[in-house]
C-alpha cells in the first residue's frame, strides 16, 4: 500500500458526514459526538497527588481529537469508545465521550480548531482524559503529489520534504495548545501519533520513519505518553486505510499499557 492509495481512501472518507450535533459557537470543523454515560454523575476530585477521590459515581470527561481514525470510521466502535470502555474497567470511573474527530483532518486543521473554537477550548480545559491523534492525512496529500509528478524539488520530492516539516511544526503547537489548557498534572492526556504506522515502501518509508520519529522525541519532551502502534493487514478493514474492529482495539489497548496517571496510580 501506498500513502497515495491511502490519500485517495482519506479524501473518499473526508467527505462523509459524521455522527453527532454541531454546538453552539462551534466551528465547520470540529463535529462533536457527545455521549454521557451517566445522568448526574460526581465529578472526580484531581490534582498533583496522583489521586482520584474514589466516590461511588465519579464521573471522567473523555475529549478525542483527531482525524477519522478519531472518528472510527471503519468499524462500530473506533479507539476512542473503546478506549473509555478501559477506562471504565480499570478505574470503576464513568466516562463521558466527546469525540472532536474529522474525517479528512490535517495537522493544520486541527490546530485552527485548537486556537479559534471556543467549544472545544473549554472542553478540554475540563476533561479528565484528551487523547489525539494526527497526520496521516498531511503525507497522504503529499504522496498524491507525488505520485502526480507535481511534488517538485530534487527528485520530486519537495512536497514531502515540506508535508514532514509542517506537521513537525503543526505538531508541537499542537501539543502546547492542548498543554496550555490542560495540564499533564491535572489530566491523562495520550497521543498515538498518526494514529497508526501503515506499512509503506519505497520513497515514502523515510518520510514516514522521519515523522514519527519526530513525534517520539516531541512526546518524550512533553512528558505526553506516547504510543506507537503498527497494524498489519489483518488489522485494517475492506478500504485498506482504516482499521477493523480488531485494529481499534490494539489501538485501545497500546493506550491502556500506559496507564492512567496523574488521576490512578498504575
Amino acid at each position: 500500500m501506498t500513502f497515495a492509495t491511502l490519500f485517495a481512501a482519506s479524501v473518499a472518507c473526508s467527505s462523509q458526514t459524521e455522527k453527532g450535533e454541531h454546538d453552539a459557537g462551534e466551528s465547520p470543523g470540529s463535529k462533536v459526538t457527545n455521549r454521557e454515560a451517566t445522568d448526574t454523575p460526581e465529578r472526580a476530585t484531581t490534582g498533583k497527588s496522583g489521586a482520584t477521590t474514589p466516590d461511588a459515581g465519579y464521573t471522567w470527561d473523555y475529549v478525542a481529537l483527531g482525524d477519522s481514525l478519531a472518528a472510527g470510521v471503519g468499524a462500530r466502535q473506533g479507539y476512542v469508545d473503546r478506549y473509555a470502555e478501559d477506562i471504565r474497567a480499570d478505574t470503576g470511573a464513568r466516562v463521558r465521550v466527546t469525540n472532536l474527530g474529522v474525517s479528512g483532518q490535517t495537522s493544520a486543521q486541527l490546530l485552527r480548531v485548537l486556537r479559534s473554537d471556543a467549544s472545544a477550548r473549554r472542553a478540554i480545559s475540563g476533561a479528565e482524559v484528551i487523547t489525539f491523534n494526527i497526520g496521516i492525512n498531511d503525507l497522504g496529500q503529499a504522496s498524491g503529489q507525488y505520485e502526480a509528478e507535481t511534488c517538485g524539488g530534487a527528485r520530486n520530492q519537495r512536497c514531502l520534504r515540506s508535508a514532514v516539516r509542517t506537521l513537525e511544526e503543526n505538531w508541537d503547537a499542537i501539543t502546547g495548545k492542548i498543554l496550555g489548557l490542560r495540564s499533564t498534572d491535572e489530566a491523562i492526556i495520550r497521543t498515538v501519533g498518526l494514529g497508526y504506522t501503515p506499512h509503506v515502501g519505497g520513497v515514502y518509508q523515510h518520510y514516514l520513519q522521519e515523522a514519527n520519529r519526530y513525534i517520539d522525541a516531541s512526546t518524550a519532551e512533553s512528558s505526553v505518553p506516547y504510543a506507537e502502534v503498527r497494524l498489519g493487514a489483518d488489522g485494517l478493514g475492506p478500504d485498506g486505510l482504516h482499521p477493523d474492529g480488531s485494529g481499534y482495539d490494539e489501538i485501545a489497548d497500546h493506550l491502556r499499557r500506559l496507564g492512567y496517571h496523574p488521576l490512578q496510580s498504575r
